[in-house]
């Protein structure tokens, strides 16, 4: 998956709010300056944000901070369309209306979501209602609306998704490699990988590469690279009934220990 620096079209409006209506979510891997708000009304797959890689299901509510890498893949068939809400806003659009003393909460919350913040799903059938009904609304009353679905974001429980350690790729050059290697994991991880396969990639030694590795997602090769293996054998244990020797073969685990 290739990084992508996306320019949202903020033309004559304020921010972005729309549906997504498709058959799946292909891998998009992109970022850009301004926070997202995403709601998964229907779809499945894994969802990635910074050194992140989860499961997602349908009622997915994730806030992600500016320029986080971070998509959705849908990596299971269903008979109806994938459909998503997306909001996107300013820092510069945002601060205007977060300035204010009983914007506190919100600012917190907007400051954490810079690693991306994964909202557990609760009892808030209004928060998920108000965001699908932001679509049908418009100009002064489509700003409102807004501020009163981050007051009850602010309010509702949530997890960080990247961690701590985790540093957004900066400049054309490290964008290039790390991208070369999340593309080289992501369709390699059932077969064998090696540091010094990737390390080639990108012109490095294994030493430098394991450096350049830890700096820029927070984790080491091999631990990246188990995780995502982990994560699409519970897809498999659960959506399907193939034997636990056979899931370990898919998902690149030579040793039937593990």
């Amino acid at each position: 998956m290739k990084a992508r620096l996306e320019h949202l079209p903020l033309l004559n409006q304020s921010f972005l709010h729309y549906e997504i209506n498709t058959p799946s979510f292909d891998a998009y891997w992109h970022y850009h300056p301004e926070y997202e708000l995403t709601y998964i009304i229907k779809g499945k797959g894994k969802r990635l944000v910074g050194d992140s890689y989860e499961n997602f299901t349908d009622g997915d509510l994730v806030l992600i901070g500016p320029n986080i890498l971070h998509t959705w893949i849908t990596n299971v068939k269903r008979k109806e369309n994938c459909k998503a809400v997306v909001i996107q806003f300013s820092q510069a659009f945002i601060l205007k209306l977060t300035s204010f003393p009983e914007m506190h909460q919100v600012n917190k919350m907007l400051n954490q979501s810079i690693v991306g913040l994964h909202f557990i799903k609760s009892k808030s059938n209004q928060l998920r209602a108000g965001i699908c009904h932001i679509n049908s609304l418009h100009s002064v009353q489509a700003i409102a609306h807004l501020l009163a679905i981050l007051d009850m974001l602010s309010h509702e429980r949530y997890k960080k998704l990247a961690t701590k350690s985790y540093l957004p790729a900066k400049g054309e050059l490290t964008e290039k490699r790390i991208n070369k290697i999340f593309y080289y994991i992501q369709n390699g991880f059932a077969g064998k990988l090696s540091v010094g396969e990737a390390a080639k990639i990108i012109h490095l030694s294994e030493s430098a590469f394991c450096k350049f590795f830890k700096r820029v997602s927070g984790k080491t090769f091999s631990d990246y690279v188990n995780e995502i293996r982990v994560s699409h054998a519970c897809s498999l244990l659960t959506d399907s009934d193939k034997p636990i020797g056979i899931i370990a073969c898919e998902c690149g685990f030579e040793n039937l220990a593990y």
